[in-house]
């Protein structure tokens, strides 16, 4: 078995290693420009045209992310990137819920407990209690119901929190509200206090948080950003702030990253900001997923995480 690896910014090597002990009859290389020897299955981020169009031989793609959005975004500028009919596979939790869920938490409570603000009047030294938030009014609202939205909502609802979840096709999850569809998606963000954003990114879902979305929250809701940079209209979501509709977002993502110095989302005092660290990819973790996947396909099984080409995820 032939395993080729690339990722164009970290260190191939403990991947390299980490592969070949899980899979001791594996031939595991990095990837070069010019290699064309035979392969069964590839390990990528960001590969490069080259890499994969004519290896039709191949068992199976791998990214190594949850999001596929840039190596299909890559197949429509450029056709052939893909070999057709390889199965694409994307990681699907590896430890990723576990962090969203941590991110996700430590966001909501800053906003329920206010402490946005009173980090504000402290810097302006202020002594002001303020009315607390109640469980009853602050309906929180996922868009996204995947692995890592239900994870997520899960979270919450131990805590209490009375949570939606929105997604393209009906879920069911015990004490969530569920919308689907996009005739549902104003009903689903009637009155949410919160909204978190864990969609996928797709022809379909892009600028999905815009004005008409905001304009059916809660008056004074807060937003959280942790899908993709292109789901967010930035423009409207500056206008909702300054019309008082959003009192504060937090983002994690953006359109370009990293995000240009003269951003006025740099400057404005009721957006946060973090780096795209949201949910990290776990690299023991993700090969153990791996791993466990060429063993799925090597047995006949399907593997766990196979992309549909046509939905994008």
């Amino acid at each position: 078995m032939n395993i080729i690896f690339y990722h164009p910014t970290i260190d191939s090597k403990p991947w390299i290693e980490g592969i070949g002990q899980r899979l001791p009859q594996a031939q595991v290389r990095a990837w070069h420009r010019g290699d064309t020897c035979s392969a069964d299955y590839a390990l990528v981020w960001h590969p490069p045209q080259e890499m994969l169009a004519m290896r039709g031989e191949l068992k199976g793609i791998f990214v190594m992310g949850a999001g596929v959005d840039a190596i299909l975004t890559q197949e429509q500028r450029a056709p052939g990137t893909l070999p057709a009919g390889v199965p694409l596979i994307r990681l699907e939790d590896t430890g990723m819920a576990l962090q969203m869920q941590e991110y996700a938490l430590a966001t909501v409570l800053r906003y329920f407990r206010r402490l946005d603000e009173y980090q504000l009047f402290q810097q302006q030294k202020q002594w002001r209690p303020l009315t607390a938030h109640q469980h009853g009014d602050f309906t929180i609202g996922i868009l996204g119901a995947g692995v890592l939205g239900r994870a997520v909502a899960e979270k919450l609802t131990s805590l209490k929190f009375k949570v939606r979840s929105w997604s393209r096709t009906p879920k069911n999850q015990p004490g969530v509200e569920s919308f689907s569809g996009k005739e549902q998606l104003n009903d689903f963000a009637n009155g949410c206090k919160l909204l978190i954003n864990l969609l996928p990114n797709t022809p379909q879902t892009a600028g999905v948080l815009n004005r008409n979305l905001f304009n059916q929250l809660a008056q004074q809701s807060y937003l959280v950003n942790l899908g993709r940079g292109t789901h967010l209209v930035e423009g409207d979501l500056l206008n909702a702030l300054d019309s008082g509709q959003i009192a504060a977002a937090t983002l994690d993502v953006f359109v370009r990253e990293p995000m240009q110095r003269m951003h006025p989302f740099w400057s404005h005092p009721r957006v946060s900001i973090t780096p795209h660290i949201g949910a990290d990819t776990l690299p023991e973790e993700a090969m153990d997923s791996i791993v466990a996947n060429i063993q799925a396909i090597e047995a006949g099984r399907t593997p766990i995480g196979l992309v549909d080409l046509a939905r994008g995820y």
